[in-house]
């Protein structure tokens, strides 16, 4: 069975990959909580909106700042919000990060698409 993922306001189809899909168990600073992350989307079927806002914002317990930027992803049929985009997917390179000292922000990493589960419609159709 292939899950198919569409928009829950219009019902268009997102065509979201589930080969591309995180663990559930999958680490990441802005958690998991209701949400599905995937590692690559279609950008034919998303409107992306940066989203830049000065006031204080928790995204863990250690982790809080003044000034938020983020983008937001959109349907392209309704523009409905479905989720986020992220910096905090897996590292592009193999580098020890800065000064050898382990990860940081200086290593660039991967975007991570983090889509609601409350604005999509999942439904599994048979593998033809």
């Amino acid at each position: 069975m292939a899950s198919i993922y569409s928009c829950i306001e219009c019902d268009s189809n997102l065509n979201l990959n589930p080969s591309h899909i995180f663990p559930s168990d999958f680490y990441f600073e802005a958690g998991n909580k209701a949400t599905l992350s995937f590692s690559s989307v279609d950008p034919t079927k998303f409107t992306f909106q940066n989203e830049d806002k000065i006031r204080p914002f928790f995204e863990t317990l250690n982790y809080w700042g003044i000034q938020r930027k983020r983008v937001k992803i959109k349907c392209n049929a309704c523009s409905r919000l479905l989720g986020y985009v992220y910096d905090d997917g897996p590292p592009i390179t193999d580098s020890p990060g800065q000064f050898h000292m382990g990860p940081s922000q200086v290593i660039p990493r991967a975007p991570r698409y983090r889509f609601k589960t409350k604005a999509l419609r999942i439904t599994s159709s048979p593998i033809l």
